[in-house]
């Protein structure tokens, strides 16, 4: 058995990355074991769980399904990304608020899942909420604090009373 290594180049996080990459390494993979970005977890390894999101070019994905050498040339932003640029600081701030984290395993990727929804704009109703992060699976919390605390926080970025 042959090793295939590619090297490709990407943007994680806002810094531009150069890497030699195993051909059948997930992205979730290399995010963890070669650049240390823990948030994002491996859990199923299905991508049914959601543990894994990321944002590839804008557009979140299972990070166990994607091949790293997928994202040559894209734009990566993991949970690190999104928490540091304080893009989703009034999502964790609403989430601690409303005990909508218990354990955190699968936090970081509902909350980049929530992000995409409230990125679009508006006040999603509490079934789109649901219907949004139903991809996201949660043992501990049983999404009604998840719930509420998505839908606090679209309606304060949208200036309505709660």
């Amino acid at each position: 058995m042959s090793d295939l290594s590619l090297d490709i180049t990407l943007t994680v996080n806002g810094e531009r990355i150069a890497e030699r990459v195993e051909a059948r390494k997930s992205l979730v993979d290399f995010l963890r074991d070669d650049l240390a970005l823990t948030g994002s977890h491996v859990g199923c390894e299905h991508g049914v769980c959601g543990t894994c999101t990321v944002r590839v070019n804008g557009e979140i994905v299972r990070g166990c399904l994607m091949l790293a050498v997928q994202c040559d040339g894209a734009t990566v932003e993991t949970i690190e990304g999104l928490s540091d640029s304080g893009e989703v600081a009034d999502l964790q701030r609403a989430f601690e608020q409303r005990n909508a984290l218990q354990c955190g395993y699968c936090t970081p990727g509902m909350l980049a899942t929530a992000q995409d929804l409230l990125s679009r704009g508006g006040v999603p109703s509490r079934d789109e909420i649901r219907e949004h992060i139903s991809g996201n699976y949660c043992r501990c919390t049983g999404y009604h604090a998840i719930v509420d605390a998505v839908e606090a926080v679209a309606q304060a970025r949208a200036g309505a009373k709660p």
